[in-house]
């Protein structure tokens, strides 16, 4: 059995290839079965370890065992806030066949499944990117996005903390990334073709009444139902709602907030990775509409990851 480190993990999970892994999972396959479940620590609530099952019976069932300590980052030295194991195990049989690094796999998979959805949805001519945070994932969704949308000229940061923001632009710039770091995020709005939003936030920072004819909102935040990204707005001028999965999409606070205010119905939740991939929904209908996509995550698109992690070793060796 083998095991893969971070870099192994960062070198073998490129993300053109990835998002075409992703793409063809979704084009060619159907949703596993999935497990989650999820404990809080008795004394910091917001500290949480998950486990995630997704089998593709007589293929392959992959468990990811991950820590979510948002206050890693501020320890000395920082830590990753999530941290954790991805197992592979063979679907006829039992008998594993890999691990991986659990943080890695989970900002590569993450980012990738954006990217698809961007690929998708946005417009073929994107030109300028707003990236909304700068955590550990957002270095991820600029190498993602830029991966699918090549015409993409222009990278805004934006961040509470304009440190950090400066920091990340920095490597990103080295690394040969068009970016500058901008301190209003509504200006910035106006301006993106596609907005990607990389936070912890308990409010609304995307407002759509700003967004330009035409804009893709990418939203990867906001996993439960008190955090939000985007306010109302951004989901009544799009009159519609894409998403990874449909499964515990509910339990994002972007959806379940528009949900609950009336804005959009539960049919307003048009069409999900699958029916994208595989020719059920036609998705973007013109230049000028507005297209908002949930990226919810699901232990069955760490599992596609993991598939392919071991593909491309394979193909490698």
């Amino acid at each position: 059995m083998r095991h893969f480190d971070a870099d192994q993990v960062h070198q073998l999970l490129d993300y053109p290839r990835l998002v075409e892994a992703l793409r063809q999972a979704h084009r060619d396959g159907a949703m596993p079965q999935m497990h989650v479940n999820v404990l809080s620590d008795s004394q910091r609530e917001e500290n949480k370890f998950v486990s995630l099952l997704s089998w593709a019976s007589g293929e392959v069932i992959a468990v990811k065992m991950v820590g979510v300590f948002p206050g890693n980052t501020g320890l000395s030295p920082p830590q990753p806030s999530v941290q954790g194991l991805v197992a592979l195990f063979d679907g006829q049989t039992g008998g594993p066949l890999a691990t991986c690094d659990g943080a890695s796999l989970t900002f590569r998979k993450t980012a990738a499944d954006s990217a698809l959805g961007a690929d998708l949805l946005a417009r073929p001519d994107a030109e300028v990117l707003l990236v909304v945070g700068a955590g550990g994932l957002a270095p991820h969704v600029v190498e993602a996005h830029t991966s699918v949308r090549p015409s993409i000229r222009k990278i805004m940061l934006w961040n509470r903390n304009i440190e950090k923001a400066q920091q990340l632009a920095d490597r990103l710039r080295a690394a040969g990334q068009p970016v500058t770091v901008v301190s209003s995020l509504d200006d910035a709005v106006t301006e993106a073709d596609i907005i990607s939003c990389v936070t912890m936030a308990t409010e609304p920072l995307v407002r759509g009444v700003l967004l330009k004819p035409g804009a893709h909102v990418d939203l990867i935040g906001a996993y439960t139902h008190d955090m939000r990204e985007a306010d109302d707005d951004v989901l009544r001028r799009a009159g519609c709602l894409f998403v990874d999965t449909r499964n515990n999409a509910k339990g994002s606070g972007d959806v379940a907030g528009p949900l609950a205010a009336g804005v959009i119905g539960e049919q307003d939740i048009v069409a999900d990775l699958f029916d994208l991939c595989k020719g059920r929904h036609s998705g973007r209908t013109s230049a000028g509409e507005i297209t908002v996509y949930k990226n919810v995550g699901g232990g069955h698109l760490d599992m596609f990851a993991m598939r392919h992690l071991v593909a491309r070793a394979d193909a490698v060796d």
